[in-house]
């Protein structure tokens, strides 16, 4: 697979960061279709019917969370939230995800979504690229994922497990995500 040209029209080798876990994850999969029509998408937008006028929250993330998303999207029967994945960070695909946010009304809340602390991860470097593409709607982007932290994991697979559980929780939650979740989440991890 290749990732894109560069300035002289030569092609560059796509490098792909996944954990094992997605590789055998059983709604991880293309269709022969996929492979053999079409090409490389930077950006995919909701794959549900969704009423897009119901919807209130867009929620951009990468990689593996987009199933626990979907997941809990499905058994909550959640109409409110579209996801969207962000396949590709660089170059960032302003016109593709522009496309995305276009699709909802202009309302809805938009968030970033991360498994990994807020100073790890991709946050500031989509929020820095994300955010102009608000500022015409006056909305801002928020941040829904760990709090920040000198560690990229928390040592113990239970409270990873809570805290994933949170994260999770807070993205599907009906209503504006609020930085007084985030605080919860950072005094449970103080204790």
């Amino acid at each position: 697979m290749y990732g894109g040209a560069d300035r002289r029209g030569m092609r560059k080798p796509l490098i792909i960061f996944t954990p094992k876990s997605l590789l055998r994850h059983p709604r991880a999969v293309s269709s022969v279709q996929d492979f053999t029509s079409g090409g490389f998408r930077e950006v995919l937008g909701e794959t549900a019917p969704l009423e897009a006028e119901r919807v209130t929250r867009v929620i951009f993330c990468s990689g593996k969370i987009y199933y626990e998303l979907l997941a809990a999207r499905e058994e909550r029967h959640t109409g409110h939230v579209a996801i969207a994945r962000l396949e590709q960070l660089y170059p960032f695909p302003e016109s593709a995800m522009r496309d995305v946010l276009m699709r909802y009304p202009l309302t809805a809340e938009v968030c970033w979504v991360q498994e990994e602390p807020r100073n790890m991860g991709a946050w500031r470097f989509v929020s820095e690229q994300l955010q102009p593409l608000l500022s015409g709607t006056k909305r801002e982007l928020r941040y829904v994922g760990r709090p920040e932290s000198a560690s990229p994991a928390t040592g113990s697979g239970k409270r990873h497990q809570q805290e994933q559980a949170e994260i999770v929780s807070d993205t599907m939650t009906e209503g504006p995500v609020t930085q007084t979740r985030r605080v919860r989440l950072v005094a449970r991890r103080k204790k």
